[in-house]
């Protein structure tokens, strides 16, 4: 990461509530081709999420503490603050002198930009002010957060914006939140009701969705330089499992996400026209 951090940009999208089982389903079955295309053999990597809900799952996130590989460890990280006694920050991490990947990155010389989607980046109020607050600027409309059918689309529509405005030589650090398989889900399945509710299959239904619009983000982000990315949920949602619904719950479905860290390669913004 040493080398990496400077000289790409960087990505990093959480797919809100995403569960492992689905998301992994969905890979086999050719079902997400956009996303599968850039994970490492086709496949998502088994990890353990660093909290069972939103806030606390991206205060450590932010933190530097990705999701865990789902075997035994230490597991070097990625990213990490200077910490004295961390078993988990190798000669290869990029380890920062402030409290957060965030403000690390901003120290390096990144633009550093948040596009929220749930309820936690909204800025209506203190607590949904808090992690959108870590970032140099941060964007949050309705359009964005789990009610809306569209909301992916509408924000790939203002990262491309972002990516548009920001001098080439600036280096970006591009944070999104993706509310589309937050429940309500429903009706990204076509011919589901409200009445019908959110399940197991209105849930993949979302990511089927995601996933017709990633290669716009993709390419917007991969149009300036060479950029590193890292796709993972930040925790599941049961619907139903042994009795569970929803998170913020110790259950498998919930603890357990995919994760997946790639290159996008420099496509020229002409080029991916």
């Amino acid at each position: 990461m040493n080398e990496i951090v400077g000289s790409h940009d960087i990505l990093l999208v959480t797919l809100d509530t995403l569960r492992f089982d689905v998301a992994a389903e969905l890979a086999a079955e050719g079902r997400i081709p956009n996303l599968a295309r850039h994970l490492p053999g086709g496949r998502w990597e088994r990890r353990h999420a660093p909290g069972s809900f939103t806030y606390a799952s991206h205060q450590a996130i932010f933190a530097g503490f990705l999701p865990t590989p789902a075997e035994p460890g230490p597991h070097p990280r990625l990213f990490a603050a200077r910490f004295a006694g961390s078993e988990t920050t190798a000669g290869r991490t990029f380890v920062y002198d402030t409290p957060d990947l965030v403000s690390g990155l901003a120290a390096e010389g990144y633009r550093t930009v948040c596009v929220g989607g749930t309820g936690f980046f909204n800025k209506r109020g203190p607590l949904g002010s808090v992690l959108p607050g870590l970032f140099q600027e941060s964007h949050w409309e309705p359009e964005f957060g789990v009610a809306s059918p569209t909301s992916f689309e509408a924000q790939v529509a203002r990262a491309e914006h972002v990516v548009r405005e920001l001098p080439h030589e600036q280096r970006l650090f591009l944070f999104v939140n993706v509310a589309a398989l937050h429940q309500p889900n429903w009706f990204h399945r076509p011919g589901a009701t409200r009445e019908d509710g959110d399940t197991r299959a209105t849930h993949a239904a979302a990511l089927e969705y995601v996933d017709r619009h990633v290669g716009r983000l993709f390419a917007a982000v991969s149009s300036r330089r060479r950029c590193f990315a890292v796709v993972c949920s930040d925790h599941g949602t049961a619907y139903g499992d042994d009795g569970y619904t929803g998170h913020r719950i110790g259950h498998p479905s919930v603890w357990t996400v995919p994760y997946a860290h790639f290159f996008l390669d420099h496509t020229p913004a002409e080029a991916a026209r």
